[in-house]
């Protein structure tokens, strides 16, 4: 069995203490609504996984290759570019994107500078698909 030398672990940080780190105002602001969006759709606390991601939920993962570890169901990262979604991949995952507002993809994560560029009630929706989709894919 690989041993797990995933660095993007689940910890006992305190996820406001993280944010209140932010620098930039509407940042910190987005983080703090965004982690509440993401408590509302998952019904699950935010965790810090690593340094920078804020967690919800998780399950347990384990390669072919024996590689294994935890990872958060659904998570984000307030990034100096971005807030980064990390929200796994569902049927109608592009239309809704499609409808979001304003935010880019790239290597399945979702990039949105501002809330305010996005749907409010969009977002919301794709949040609660995404990790009811993680769950019940990951969580059997």
């Amino acid at each position: 069995m690989a041993k797990n030398t995933n660095k993007t672990t689940e910890n006992e940080s305190s996820v406001a203490d993280f944010i209140n780190t932010i620098a930039d105002e509407t940042k910190r602001a987005d983080s703090f609504k965004l982690a509440k969006l993401m408590e509302e759709a998952s019904g699950q606390k935010a965790k810090m996984w690593g340094p920078a991601i804020v967690g919800f939920g998780s399950y347990h993962y384990k390669y072919e290759s024996g590689r294994e570890g935890d990872a958060p169901l659904i998570a984000f990262s307030p990034r100096k570019s971005s807030l980064t979604l990390y929200l796994p991949s569902f049927e109608s995952k592009e239309q809704l994107l499609q409808k979001l507002g304003k935010h880019k993809q790239s290597g399945g994560c979702t990039h949105i500078i501002k809330l305010t560029d996005v749907d409010a009630a969009v977002l919301t929706q794709l949040l609660s698909e995404s990790f009811k989709h993680a769950e019940t894919t990951h969580c059997k």
